[in-house]
């Protein structure tokens, strides 16, 4: 898939400085987006921080105070919900309690009035796709929730839409329900090739299943990306501290950053690290951003070796307590006077004996460290 900024690329769904507001209340903030053909993106963010909204407003359910939508070329952002090209799956998954999952499936088709053969051979087909074929004759209540998600999945494909809109639709599930159909939606969607948003709060929804991720804050975008890009290079304070696990670091920039290659480090309270301080001033106050897995082991095995070889600085830490996470164990340091958390394999953490009360020597490489401007959260 080409990226949005490639010169081949055309978008499919293109929203142009989109505000929604709700009395004195801004809810969408100027928003602009463009969506490839095919594309699955995430719309994910706390609760409040406008992506809701903002899948309701694609849909037309919500119409915007200002801006447009174009789909597929059209200008569609003052038709009603019943003219616009998409399915939509919510998460009380919203079938007909009184009607066959085959006549839930059917509903869309028979309202076009299409031949009885044809929607039989349709629903047929679907409940194939979703992998229910023997389904068909019961009612929703006799299915499980997952089940019941398929369904409302097939019925929102069932007329082929353009767009696929989906509304946090794993959240009310179990979690290994909610894992396995991760899978199942992504797949289908490929198979089908159908442009697909999804709404969710859960950001390992997001990381597995988005080709692009659209993180979102009151009422604003704070950033779009790869998954991989959002979590590896988080574009503010806000991303970082709300994907995935992050240590923050009040600190100060030791010295001016060397012109050519930004050489230089930040200390936090008695703790110094190396990092890269490209265009920051000696003496300027910074956040510093660290993944607990970019904090290794000095001198424990090949993962600590490479740290020291890039130039991360060591200092001896006490651990204060571990938490099993069962591939892995989290581990909380004091070094110097700041705590940080440590993701190690458990091979690693039993190899070395790392226990509560012992004294590690660890490192962050250089390259680990993220500076932000910006306060650490919760200042």
């Amino acid at each position: 898939m080409p990226s949005p900024d490639s010169p081949s690329y055309e978008s499919y769904l293109r929203i142009r400085r989109l505000t929604k507001k709700f009395g004195e209340f801004t809810a969408l903030a100027d928003i602009s987006l463009d969506v490839l053909e095919g594309e699955f993106v995430c719309f994910l963010g706390p609760s409040g921080c406008g992506k809701t909204t903002l899948l309701r407003a694609i849909a037309g359910l919500d119409i915007q105070t200002a801006g447009t939508v174009e789909q597929a070329g059209a200008d569609i952002s003052a038709l009603p919900p019943s003219e616009r090209d998409f399915g939509i799956v919510f998460q009380s998954y919203a079938l007909f309690p009184n009607m066959t999952v085959a006549r839930n499936v059917a509903y869309g088709l028979e309202s076009q009035r299409r031949s009885r053969a044809e929607v039989r051979d349709r629903v047929r087909e679907l409940l194939e796709l979703v992998g229910l074929p023997d389904q068909g004759d019961k009612y929703p209540a006799q299915l499980s929730g997952g089940q019941q998600q398929r369904i409302a999945l097939a019925r929102a494909i069932a007329m082929s839409p353009g767009l696929l809109l989906l509304d946090e639709p794993l959240s009310a599930l179990d979690a290994k329900v909610r894992a396995r159909l991760r899978y199942e939606v992504k797949a289908l969607q490929r198979r089908l090739g159908v442009t697909t948003i999804m709404v969710t709060h859960d950001q390992e929804e997001a990381l597995t299943m988005a080709d692009r991720i659209v993180v979102m804050n009151h009422g604003v975008i704070e950033q779009v990306g790869a998954p991989v890009e959002i979590y590896r290079e988080p574009a503010s304070v806000f991303v970082a501290d709300f994907i995935g696990t992050m240590n923050f670091l009040a600190a100060e920039v030791t010295g001016d950053a060397d012109a050519s290659a930004g050489n230089g480090g930040i200390r936090a309270g008695r703790l110094v690290l190396a990092c890269d301080i490209s265009s920051r001033a000696g003496g300027e106050r910074v956040t510093a951003a660290i993944r607990p897995e970019d904090v290794v082991l000095l001198g424990g095995g090949s993962a600590g070796d490479a740290a020291g070889s890039d130039g991360g600085a060591g200092f001896d830490a006490t651990v204060e307590y571990i938490e099993f996470l069962g591939s892995f164990a989290r581990v909380r340091l004091d070094g110097a006077g700041e705590r940080l958390l440590m993701d190690l394999p458990i091979a690693q953490l039993q190899r070395h004996n790392v226990a509560a009360g012992s004294t590690v020597r660890a490192a962050v490489p250089p390259d680990a460290v993220r500076i932000y401007a910006e306060a650490p959260p919760g200042d």
